[in-house]
């Protein structure tokens, strides 16, 4: 046996979603983002002490590195994991 949709050729279920969506651009226009930096988020791009000391001792490193007098410490890594897993 064969349905075929008897009524409901050219019916749209979405169309008022889809009218709705054409008449709130006018709305969506009038809109306009804004951001706001907080002053500590400010304060924390400013301090670069921190960034500029780790760059440092990354330099360092690898300056070691590269000349092969860089040491490592087998103990102290071993201490370190144990502390981390251990809290």
């Amino acid at each position: 046996m064969k349905i075929n949709n008897i009524g409901s050729m050219g019916v749209n279920p979405y169309k008022k979603s889809i009218d709705k969506n054409i008449a709130t651009p006018s709305k969506a226009q009038s809109r306009e983002d804004k951001v706001e930096i907080s002053s500590k988020a400010k304060d924390l791009q400013q301090s670069n002490d921190l960034v500029k000391a780790r760059q440092e001792k990354v330099q360092a490193i690898k300056t070691q590195v590269e000349n092969g007098t860089y040491t490592i410490d087998p103990q102290a890594i071993a201490k370190g994991l144990l502390d981390f897993y251990k809290k």
